[in-house]
């Protein structure tokens, strides 16, 4: 194999490539990242870790063809130290190196055997769909921090088509839920009822792979691929086949007609929960919030933190009295808001609470109150 790269060219392809690599791996395959010269002047690169995989596929010079694997990382590191411009990739076969030039530049570094390469499945064309990446990316945000980290089903996120050619795109963690919908009708359809449950580690790496231009995503039995317009890149991910819980259970919960409702500021409000935050430890996480008509007292106490108190301005219309929410997650919550003023939803003290805003439409959040445990040390 011999091919003239530019830096500049490929370097991009080079670290997303490199970026699946798990640092430590037995198989040799998976430690290494595939180059492929082509006599129509393009190399591919391929890497994998088993589970992700990714093809990319960038203009070069190529006077001999040829495949190599080579440790991914060091290749990496060395292109990317490298000064932009031209660089020559150079197989010498009797000493099994790549030899790799610039200039008065050169650098060996050996190649992994031909039988550990693993052919990638190509991107699945027909029945594909062109859509934004960049909306994409949006709404693995506005979901993704309510995705558990390790609870199989509860760890996925879930895309599912309901009526009008709508879709729910959910997240769900045991004590919080986000859901926010959009309308496309080739979306819709291409998901269906049944739905798309994606692991939340895969979604996380599809994520830093968008940008703000198109993408054409489709999936198979076993796995959701996505590829950039012009076809260049192309990464696929399992699917996770479960079922996902029914969080409609939990929603219709917010229609009972002795729920509480509140309007809050969300700015205010934030800002009030990052100061009592101060005053939460391991033992206890919350702030409590002692509601009456136009205000709420904000409070959080702990022996070995002192006390805090706050009055906030508000408009409650309910019967609950106390309610307490874990003040980190109420935080990190409220920040993903773009409205300025917030509707909470009260079911009970200990009933799930729904937070919606005018200016976030199809967006709504849940999360579970804390249950207030009264304690006595006097008598």
């Amino acid at each position: 194999m011999l091919v003239t790269i530019t830096k500049e060219e490929v370097i991009n392809g080079l670290i997303k490539a490199a970026s699946i690599i798990p640092v430590k791996a037995g198989a040799q395959y998976l430690r290494s990242v595939w180059i492929q010269a082509k006599q129509d002047n393009t190399i591919t690169i391929m890497a994998t870790d088993v589970n992700i995989e990714f093809t990319g596929t960038y203009a070069a010079k190529v006077e001999e063809s040829g495949q190599i694997g080579i440790n991914g990382k060091a290749l990496v590191e060395l292109i990317r130290r490298l000064p932009g411009g031209e660089i020559v990739l150079r197989l010498d076969t009797e000493t099994n190196n790549l030899i790799v030039e610039q200039g008065r530049r050169s650098y060996k570094l050996p190649v992994s055997d031909p039988v550990w390469f693993q052919v990638l499945p190509p991107f699945p064309e027909e029945g594909a769909v062109l859509w934004a990446g960049d909306y994409f990316q949006e709404l693995i945000d506005r979901v993704g921090f309510c995705i558990s980290d390790d609870q199989e089903v509860l760890s996925c996120l879930y895309m599912k088509a309901v009526e009008n050619d709508k879709v729910n795109v959910c997240g769900l963690n045991g004590h919080q839920f986000a859901i926010t919908s959009f309308v496309n009708d080739e979306i819709a359809k291409k998901i269906g009822e049944e739905g798309l449950l994606l692991q939340k580690k895969y979604i996380m790496e599809i994520k830093k792979w968008l940008g703000e231009d198109e993408i054409y995503f489709n999936f198979t039995e076993r796995r959701f691929h996505i590829k950039n317009k012009d076809g260049s890149e192309h990464i696929s991910v399992p699917r996770t086949l479960a079922a996902y819980p029914d969080y409609k259970l939990f929603i219709n919960k917010l229609n009972a007609e002795d729920a509480s409702k509140l309007t809050v500021n969300k700015k205010e409000t934030m800002e009030a929960l990052d100061r009592i935050l101060i005053f939460n430890n391991d033992n206890d996480r919350c702030t409590y919030f002692n509601l009456s008509a136009n205000t709420a007292v904000l409070s959080a106490q702990a022996q070995e933190t002192g006390s805090a108190s706050e009055e906030l301005d508000l408009t409650y219309d309910g019967k609950i009295e106390q309610i307490a929410f874990p003040t980190k997650h109420l935080i990190e919550l409220l920040g993903h808001f773009q409205s300025a003023d917030l509707e909470w939803t009260l079911t009970t003290a200990e009933g799930p609470c729904g937070i919606t805003g005018s200016e976030d439409p199809e967006y709504m959040v849940l999360i579970m109150p804390m249950k207030i445990a009264q304690t006595s040390y006097y008598d």
